[in-house]
C-alpha cells in the first residue's frame, strides 16, 4: 500500500506538530508531507551531495559493540553523523528537532533527553533490510524519525521505507522531498527498498538518557 495524503502547504506548525504526535500515538507511526522549508532542503541535500562526492560518507554498519560489523548485503547505505555547528543547515535542522522533542515531551512524557541524527545516502540498488532501530541492550532510543531530501522523486523510482506495523499490512512511504516519518524504535519493524536513483535522507532518533 503506497502511502501518499495530500501535501500540506505549511509545516512544523504547533498544531501539525500535535497531529503528528497524535498519530504516533494512535498508530505507532505517523507522517507529515512537508516539514521542512524548501531552502532547508536543498541546503541539506546539497550538503549530502557534497559529503557524499568528497567521500565523507561511510558504509554502515549493523549490530553493536564487538558484533558491530559491516554487512552491505543486509545493509547498503553510506552515512555520517551530524554535529552541531557543522553548517548552518544541520543548525536549523536541529533547531526544528529540538521544538519536536519538547512537543514530544509535553503530550506523551516521554522524557526525551537527546536527538542524534545522520545524513544516509542511498546509491542506485542499495537497501536496508528489515530491523528495528532499537538496540536489545540499550533501550534509549525511544521515536525514530526519517526525513527526506530528494526532489522531484516518482514513485516508479523506489526507495520507499516499507513499514510493518504489527497484525496490519505493511505500509509503504514514497522518498518525496520534505516528508517526515516518525515511528516507535522499538515496535516498528521497517525496511528501506532499493531504489534507481540515489536516495538522500536524514535519519535520526530521540533517545532516553541510559
Amino acid at each position: 500500500m503506497l502511502v501518499d495524503p495530500p501535501v500540506c502547504p505549511e509545516y512544523c506548525s504547533d498544531a501539525l506538530q500535535v497531529d503528528m504526535v497524535d498519530g504516533l500515538v494512535e498508530h505507532g507511526w505517523s507522517q507529515q508531507n512537508i516539514f521542512l522549508p524548501e531552502q532547508l532542503r536543498l541546503a541539506l541535500a546539497a550538503e549530502c551531495r557534497l559529503l557524499s562526492g568528497n567521500g565523507a560518507l561511510k558504509l554502515a554498519a549493523v549490530g553493536r559493540g564487538a558484533q558491530r560489523a559491516l554487512q552491505p548485503d543486509i545493509r547498503s547505505d553510506r552515512i555520517l553523523w551530524l554535529q552541531a555547528g557543522q553548517s548552518a543547515a544541520c543548525d536549523d535542522y536541529l533547531q526544528l528537532m529540538e521544538s519536536l522533542r519538547v512537543t514530544l515531551n509535553r503530550r506523551l512524557y516521554l522524557g526525551l533527553d537527546e536527538y542524534e541524527s545522520h545524513f544516509a545516502f542511498y546509491a542506485p540498488g542499495a537497501s536496508y533490510l528489515k530491523h528495528l532501530d532499537r538496540f536489545r541492550d540499550d533501550g534509549c532510543r525511544t521515536v525514530s524519525v526519517v526525513i527526506y531530501l530528494n526532489q522531484d522523486w516518482l514513485p516508479e523510482q523506489g526507495g520507499a521505507l516499507r513499514l510493518h506495523p504489527d497484525g496490519e499490512c505493511a505500509q509503504d512511504i514514497s522518498p518525496i522531498g520534505s516528508r517526515m516519518v516518525l515511528f516507535l524504535s522499538a515496535e516498528m519493524l521497517h525496511e528501506v527498498l532499493p531504489a534507481t536513483r540515489d536516495r538522500l535522507s536524514l535519519a535520526g532518533w530521540f533517545r532516553r538518557r541510559p
